[in-house]
């Protein structure tokens, strides 16, 4: 069975590539989703992809979207490989998996528009950078700051992180892309906890 982060991640990480040259560094695509996945949740109550993401040294990872870009055959079932194999490879003799290449047309209709445009604005905002700059602005961000001292100076691998941390503001001024009123964001806050409740509930 195929999940709804495989398929969502999957044309996630091919939407991104097909944005330039038909490809993309892994590490820069994993940091754009997490840009829009952010984005998405502070103004609509719910990620894209709904993956669970990882503090680590550079930066939120999200687990099954590595899993994905890195096209694994230990860690994806078969079906859900052969769906991402389908879609997207990597650059003959990249060895180390460093890029994601599209090989299709990407499938839309896993979106839903704000989906679409948040990616867009993920993009627009930050698509200039590369990925360690992209590294450095997501350690301004609170869902990584509170596991700094964990990483850097206790070197721990990874830590879980918390959506509900993805609702705060750090506290030097936040980008534009983030930039809400906290009426907004209490409201989408109080969507994505209502969710949860209701996802916790059916299991």
């Amino acid at each position: 069975m195929i999940t709804s982060v495989q398929k969502k991640g999957t044309q996630a990480i091919n939407y991104l590539a097909r944005k330039k040259d038909g490809k993309i560094n892994k590490m820069k695509a994993l940091k754009l989703i997490y840009f829009a996945d952010r984005y998405h949740l502070r103004k609509y109550g719910r990620p894209i992809v709904g993956d669970t993401y990882w503090a680590m040294k550079f930066g939120p990872v999200g687990s099954n979207l590595l899993n994905i870009a890195d096209l694994s055959e230990n860690k994806l079932e078969k079906n859900a490989l052969q769906y991402t194999r389908e879609y997207l490879g990597h650059p003959k003799g990249d060895t180390k998996r460093l890029e994601v290449v599209s090989k299709k047309e990407v499938d839309l209709d896993v979106f839903s528009q704000s989906d679409i445009d948040a990616l867009e604005n993920s993009y627009k905002e930050f698509g200039d950078k590369d990925q360690f700059e992209l590294a450095d602005v997501t350690h301004k961000y609170p869902e990584w700051a509170r596991f700094k001292k964990e990483i850097v100076v206790e070197k721990k691998l990874r830590a879980r992180m918390d959506y509900m941390d993805f609702f705060k503001d750090p506290k030097d001024s936040d980008s534009g892309l983030f930039s809400m009123s906290d009426e907004d964001l209490s409201l989408s806050k109080a969507i994505y906890q209502e969710n949860k409740e209701v996802a916790d509930i059916l299991g």
